[in-house]
């Protein structure tokens, strides 16, 4: 028994895509979830081994959400399944650890394949997203150093990352403890040490920074 999480906002979507794995002759118990923390919840009670999630989220992007889920339950496995399929994207959240990118403009029949490669411990981009990702990374190899992140640049340590990544988003002390499994004080002082690297002055400078710095990336 495969128990699967699907967690997008959209209710046609999501039913779509529970359908569609339902279909796929595994033997799929499906859970769904709206949002991060729905998702959170049902992943919390239950030995989840595979998740699709869509990219944009009430509350919460999706990409900021696969470190979280990486850390917290480093045994699932993501499936990303999203219309945000441009090449800079793609590979920005197969580098994050995900095991899998569909595009909402392809196939059922994709979804599956992607399914089928993963559950094989294979990684799986379409033929199309594929050389969309292949031909950026050769146009980019010659600037790689300026491709490097925020975090990286300034030294932050990966959980220092991921909690600017949330900053970014606008979560609370309290919000990005409940997601990371940390508790508030340790937030608070990775928050201080993000200010000090980045060398601004309060936490909403250190979010503008970040962002600017990804849509410059994208």
């Amino acid at each position: 028994m495969l128990n699967v999480l699907v967690v997008e906002d959209h209710a046609l979507v999501r039913g779509g895509i529970l359908i569609t794995l339902q279909t796929s002759g595994e033997d799929i118990t499906a859970f769904d979830a709206a949002d991060v923390k729905a998702a959170i919840a049902v992943l919390e009670k239950n030995e989840i081994s595979l998740m699709t999630l869509d990219l944009m989220l009430p509350g919460m992007q999706g990409q900021t959400f696969i470190p979280v889920v990486r850390r917290r339950f480093p045994s699932v496995r993501i499936i990303v399944v999203s219309a945000l399929d441009d090449a800079a994207t793609v590979a920005r959240v197969m580098q994050a650890g995900v095991m899998a990118f569909v595009s909402k403009s392809g196939s059922g029949a994709e979804l599956i394949d992607a399914l089928r490669a993963v559950l094989a411990g294979e990684r799986y981009l379409s033929p199309r997203l594929r050389t969309q990702v292949e031909r950026r990374s050769g146009i980019n190899g010659a600037t790689r150093n300026e491709g490097k992140s925020l975090a990286q640049c300034h030294g932050l340590t990966p959980a220092q990352a991921r909690v600017l990544e949330l900053l970014r988003d606008g979560s609370s002390n309290r919000h990005i403890a409940e997601l990371l499994g940390v508790t508030e004080g340790t937030v608070k002082i990775h928050v201080s040490a993000i200010i000090k690297a980045l060398g601004v002055t309060n936490r909403a400078e250190a979010a503008l920074l970040v962002s600017r710095r990804q849509r410059r990336a994208g």
